[in-house]
């Protein structure tokens, strides 16, 4: 795994949990990480990074709506 060292301004009011949250959920919402790889860069559990998701405004249910009206469609 690859280590970041950010300079964050001391004004910002964040701590270094919050901002591995912040980045690895932008990077599952993406699709760029799964949930385990997005939970293990915010240092939490899969399960635990998934109950917080929303609270960063992200869904779990990370896929396109033309996946799912595809599904509809073949169900």
């Amino acid at each position: 795994m690859k280590t970041l060292t950010l300079n964050i301004p001391d004004s910002l009011d964040v701590d270094n949990r919050d901002l591995a949250m912040l980045v690895s959920t932008r990077l599952y919402e993406q699709g760029k990480l799964s949930l385990g790889q997005a939970a293990e860069v915010a240092g939490l559990t899969k399960r635990t990074f998934a109950e917080l998701l929303g609270s960063y405004g992200v869904s779990i249910f990370n896929f396109p709506a033309t996946d799912l009206s595809r599904d509809v469609a073949n169900a």
